[in-house]
C-alpha cells in the first residue's frame, strides 16, 4: 500500500516552495539593481560626452538631433530637471525661450489657421521671427518638439499631434481633438492641397454620408478649416495649416 503524504512532507514542500520564491525575488532584485547601475553608468557617460562635445551640440543642429536620439534611446529626458543636460550645456534657456516663441507665433496666426499649424510651417515662421543674424542658432523640428514638451503645463491648450508620413500638427487652442477630427486631418495631410471632400472621406475612411458630413460640419464650425462651395461637383474643405502654397506666402508676408 502507498503511504499517504504526511503533514511533515507537506510542510517540507511548503518550505521548499517559499525558498524558491525567496530565491526568485532575490534574483529579480539583483537584476534590477544591476540594470539600475548600468543605466547610471550610461547617464554619466552621456553627460561626459555632452561636456566633451558641448560646442558641437550647441552650434550644430544635426549633431544636437543625434544627441537627443541618444538620450531618448536610454530613456533620459534632458529637460527633466533644472540640472539636466541642457542646463549643463547652457541650452536650458534656449528651449524655454523657443517654447515662448512657439506660443507667440501660434497665437498670432490663430485667426487664420484655426489654431492648427503644421510643424514645417511653424519652423519657417519661427526662423523668420528669430531673424537671420548669425548669432541665432539654427532650429530643427526636433528642437521645436523638445520645446513643445514644456508647453504641456498649459494643459490641452498646446498639444502636438502626429499625423501620417512623419507630419506633425501643433494645436494652440483649448480642447482635445476627437478621433474623427484627427482622421479628417490625416486624410487632408495625405493630399497635396491640404483639403478633403465628403466623398473622399466616404471612400478613404469607409464612413457613411451622414457621418462624413456631420464630421465636416463640426470641424468647420470650430474654425479648423475653410469651405469652398465652388470647388467642383461638391464643396471642398481646406485646412490652412496644411495648405503648402498658402503657408509659404503667409510666411513670406510675415
Amino acid at each position: 500500500m502507498r503511504r499517504r503524504v504526511g503533514l511533515g512532507a507537506i510542510q517540507q514542500q511548503k518550505l521548499a516552495a517559499e525558498k524558491y520564491k525567496d530565491k526568485g525575488t532575490d534574483l529579480q532584485e539583483n537584476q534590477l539593481e544591476q540594470m539600475t547601475k548600468q543605466m547610471e553608468v550610461f547617464r554619466v557617460k552621456l553627460e561626459e560626452f555632452a561636456m566633451k562635445h558641448k560646442e558641437d551640440i550647441r552650434k550644430n543642429s544635426q549633431f544636437r538631433k543625434q544627441f537627443q536620439e541618444m538620450c531618448a534611446a536610454i530613456g533620459v529626458d534632458p529637460l527633466a530637471t533644472g540640472k539636466g543636460f541642457w542646463s549643463v550645456l547652457g541650452m536650458g534657456d534656449f528651449y524655454y525661450e523657443l517654447g515662448v516663441q512657439v506660443v507667440e507665433v501660434c497665437l498670432a496666426a490663430n485667426h487664420k489657421t484655426g489654431g492648427l499649424m503644421e510643424l514645417d510651417d511653424l519652423r519657417r515662421r519661427l526662423i523668420a521671427a528669430r531673424g537671420q543674424s548669425s548669432v541665432h542658432q539654427e532650429i530643427t523640428k526636433e528642437d521645436i518638439l523638445m520645446a513643445a514638451k514644456k508647453l504641456s503645463i498649459f494643459g490641452n491648450g498646446f498639444v502636438v499631434h502626429k499625423l501620417g508620413k512623419g507630419k506633425y500638427i501643433v494645436q494652440s487652442i483649448p480642447g482635445e481633438l476627437s478621433m474623427e477630427e484627427t482622421n479628417i486631418l490625416n486624410a487632408a495631410s495625405n493630399t497635396e492641397q491640404g483639403c478633403v471632400t465628403q466623398s473622399q472621406l466616404i471612400k478613404d475612411l469607409g464612413w457613411t454620408d451622414y457621418r462624413a458630413q456631420q464630421s465636416l460640419d463640426k470641424v468647420l464650425g470650430e474654425g479648423l478649416c475653410w469651405i469652398d462651395k465652388k470647388a467642383g461637383d461638391e464643396p471642398a474643405y481646406w485646412f490652412p495649416s496644411l495648405f503648402p502654397g498658402r503657408n509659404a506666402q503667409t510666411t513670406a508676408a510675415t
